[in-house]
């Protein structure tokens, strides 16, 4: 009795459609790109460079907003009271426009967001199957990365200021759902921009808009699920209980930020470079080979190298070769002209 034959038929079912078989090699790629590590160091460093940024924007509100006092308390109580331990030192100590307390924050923000974008630019050069002797080198990487940080800022004031208009009960359901949908368009504007300023100049920027509208979704609706969060179990615990459940819920939510981030970005290989259907459980198909082809050819560290990948061929020991030099290269061996060469191929 063969016990996966159900599985095996439901492996043809959804490769033959694909409202399956795309979700299947997003997830597929996502494990084959090992990029769950990936979006933990994304986390780390957006956990470090948090508590800088909240200390920079809060100083920032204390200069523009100092003639508009009552403004300036709605929007912080939208961002400060989602941190209970330290959100009443801020609203005291931060907002009094101290020009030591912003250069302090400006220094550790850029320190520790440099980090971020690294983190991103590395996972997304894994995505993509990028050649290290392909990626930007160490000036190049940071540069990028302080143009992400800028837009980063003038994006975030503004979609706090929307939220905080938002939350803050301006005009009723209606004000409120146009705050949502302010902030969802500043956040595709983020994720546009540092899509596009983070990848290889080689991705065409048509092929980034399905990951660009999936990113700005998936965040907008994770902003929202952190604020039911904050409401119905940090706000209601008591100080010590509160702190654990603060820190927690904030690394977890930046976690399943980068996450959705990452993911994002290989929807959009997926869906630009055709790498579906994936087989499941049986050989490698066309989709299997370019992508692993690609993620070993990423490995590729100098410009003299060149990694070539072969396949096992199924019921045989033979290889056929997964890229165009491995099929000459048999060729000029005298290998089989009968076999034809397994196709791989990486933008």
């Amino acid at each position: 009795m063969d016990l996966l034959r159900p599985l095996r038929a439901f492996d043809r079912f959804q490769q033959r459609h694909p409202a399956l078989a795309v979700p299947i090699a997003v997830v597929r790629k996502f494990g084959d790109d090992e990029a769950g590590p990936a979006a933990a160091l994304i986390a780390y460093y957006a956990f470090v460079s948090l508590f800088p940024l909240l200390l920079v924007f809060t100083s920032v509100l204390g200069f523009v907003l100092d003639d508009d006092p009552g403004l300036r308390e709605r929007i912080l109580d939208t961002t400060l009271a989602q941190i209970p331990v330290i959100g009443d030192q801020l609203r005291t100590q931060t907002l009094t426009g101290s020009g030591v307390a912003l250069v302090v924050g400006a220094a550790g923000t850029l320190f520790a967001g440099l980090g971020v974008t690294l983190a991103i630019q590395r996972a997304l050069h894994q995505v993509y199957a990028v050649p290290r002797r392909e990626r930007p080198d160490v000036v190049m990487s940071r540069l990028r990365g302080l143009a992400v940080l800028v837009v980063l800022g003038v994006v975030q004031v503004l979609s706090t200021v929307a939220s905080g208009l938002a939350g803050g009960g301006l005009g009723g359901v209606g004000a409120q759902a146009a705050g949502v949908a302010a902030s969802l368009a500043l956040n595709l504007l983020l994720f546009a921009a540092a899509f596009r300023l983070l990848l290889h100049p080689s991705v065409r920027s048509g092929e980034l808009w399905p990951g660009v509208v999936a990113a700005a979704v998936g965040w907008t609706a994770l902003q929202a699920l952190g604020g039911v969060y904050v409401r119905h179990v940090v706000a209601g615990a008591t100080t010590t209980y509160g702190t654990f459940a603060t820190v927690l819920g904030l690394i977890a939510w930046l976690y399943l930020g980068a996450r959705i981030v990452v993911l994002a970005a290989e929807v959009n290989t997926v869906l630009s470079r055709r790498l579906w259907p994936r087989s499941l459980f049986g050989p490698p198909i066309e989709a299997d080979r370019e992508t692993l082809t690609a993620i070993a050819q990423a490995g590729e560290v100098i410009a003299q190298e060149r990694i070539t990948v072969a396949f096992d061929r199924p019921g045989g020991d033979d290889a056929q070769a997964a890229s165009g030099g491995a099929a000459a290269g048999g060729a000029a061996d005298g290998g089989d002209a009968g076999d034809p060469p397994a196709s791989a191929s990486r933008r």
